[in-house]
């Protein structure tokens, strides 16, 4: 088995998607029964944000031990692409709910960015040890 670099990067994908649940994305005031609170928004804000956070970071998982069939792996990658262009979507829709100029994102938010990165660095990784294998392949 070729060591590889995307072992890596679904890794720390899967950290970054867990570490949402503890992390604020957005904080700031939300008219709330008449009231003002101030509420953070996290990945346990409401159900499809906390479904769409685990999927992300379970699919990453699952993903790692996948190295025997790359192009099943690289589907995965595209899929939790997908799937957390699908999550950033809900932290916008639930960002919209807050009065307008009152809150901030918070700087953990770009955890959603990075995860989106590393399934990108790792869908690469496994291109380039299918260009390795094939190479390979002619060679004998």
């Amino acid at each position: 088995m070729i060591q590889r670099i995307q072992t890596i990067w679904l890794l720390l994908a899967a950290l970054c998607a867990f570490l949402s649940f503890k992390f604020a994305y957005y904080s700031g005031t939300i008219l709330e029964n008449g009231v003002n609170a101030f509420k953070k928004v996290d990945a346990t804000a409401n159900i499809p944000l906390i479904a769409g956070t685990s999927a992300v970071g379970i699919l990453a998982l699952i993903t790692i031990f996948l190295y025997k069939t790359r192009k099943v792996q690289l589907r995965l990658c595209i899929v939790g692409l997908l799937l957390e262009a699908g999550v950033i979507f809900l932290y916008y829709n639930e960002v919209k709910k807050f009065t307008p100029g009152t809150g901030t994102y918070a700087l953990t938010a770009l955890l959603q960015g990075c995860i989106v990165l590393f399934f990108f660095l790792a869908a690469k990784g496994i291109n380039n040890d299918d260009k390795i294998i094939k190479e390979s392949n002619r060679l004998r």
